[in-house]
């Protein structure tokens, strides 16, 4: 199994990347503040507008190491990507697979499948840890909800049917949300999803986790010879890694947004981590920021057991091994893609 190596997370807004020898350098006001070799990190997030030499960007290429830039905010700006790995007859599959509307539609229900039984995990365990103190009518009507739809997925056959299915599970799973936050109820709330701009603090972290998470699996699935941008459930969209965000589906319950309740619930952050601005839209603060990155970065380093794979692995592999398993079923390997499907 592949080594976990660590993401650089680059934080201060004038810092810039520069390469010296086979280093990772960041400079603020001219000064180097920091450095780290690079066969030691597998990704460089930069949050801010300063950008990094071209010398650098070679060598993040040369290594396979990727380099993506975001606003302060956490907003995707772009990503520097090397040349392309894998094997071309992977890719060539992958494209054939896109553009043949039951292949796609086979690989979407195991996303979607994967999405609700996780979602459904994350009320039951809300659920069966604070059975005293939540709405348990409410999350319980949710999670039924949840599996008739479940049902409904064999006999889906089109996308758009499918699209729909996933909509309304998303809702009923918001619409539930609520109930599991159980401290800081003032300042954290789950009324809807929003998105550009979040319009609360629970919607702006869950936003700002969701960006770090479509990061890690679009490496993932670059590392493993993947494109990224072409996928099968997302429609397609210039610029839009519709891959990625493939699979972030049955990905979120369990990577996103259980951390995000597990932060709000023992107070790891609180409302001074975030910041609305003047068109009513929410950040994080550069507070915030750090304290979920450094949560984040943690949490990839604790262990899991894979349930397909029945391996031993750090929970921040989970998008690789997802990607990996995708490839294989591609390649014909495996009858069927395996989705992530939580304990």
């Amino acid at each position: 199994m592949r080594k976990l190596l660590n993401t650089l997370y680059v934080t201060t807004p004038d810092a810039y990347l520069a390469k010296d020898g086979e280093n990772v350098v960041v400079k603020s006001d001219g000064n180097e503040v920091f450095r780290i070799p690079i066969h030691n990190i597998e990704d460089v997030i930069c949050f801010g507008y300063m950008g990094a030499s071209p010398q650098l960007m070679q060598l993040c290429s040369d290594n396979n190491v990727g380099l993506s830039f975001l606003t302060p905010q956490g907003k995707f700006l772009a990503r520097v990507s090397g040349k392309t790995r894998g094997n071309v007859l992977l890719r060539r599959t992958q494209y054939r697979t896109a553009d043949n509307d039951l292949a796609s539609l086979n690989i979407a229900r195991s996303f979607i499948i994967g999405k609700i039984i996780n979602c459904r995990v994350v009320l039951g365990r809300g659920l069966r840890d604070h059975g005293s103190t939540i709405s348990c009518d409410k999350v319980k009507s949710a999670s039924a909800n949840l599996i008739k739809n479940l049902d409904k997925i064999g006999g889906c056959d089109d996308i758009d049917s499918l699209r729909g299915i996933e909509g309304n599970c998303a809702k009923l799973y918001f619409d539930a949300f609520d109930e599991l936050i159980l401290k800081q109820k003032t300042d954290f709330f789950m009324f809807e999803r929003n998105r550009r701009p979040p319009r609360d603090n629970m919607n702006a972290l869950l936003s700002f986790l969701y960006t770090l998470l479509a990061n890690d699996v679009q490496s993932a699935l670059e590392s493993v010879g993947l494109d990224p941008y072409v996928g099968f459930f997302h429609t397609d969209r210039p610029g839009r890694a519709g891959l990625a965000l493939d699979m972030m589906e049955e990905l979120r319950p369990f990577l996103a947004d259980r951390h995000a309740l597990t932060l709000i619930n023992l107070q790891q952050i609180g409302k001074d981590d975030f910041h609305q601005k003047e068109d009513g839209g929410v950040v994080m603060t550069e507070r915030g920021r750090k304290i979920v990155l450094g949560s984040w970065q943690k949490r990839k380093q604790e262990e899991i057991t894979h349930p397909y794979l029945n391996e031993t692995i750090n929970i921040g592999l989970i998008p690789y091994t997802q990607a990996m398993l995708m490839s294989r079923y591609l390649r014909r390997d495996i009858d069927g893609y395996p989705p992530y499907l939580m304990s």
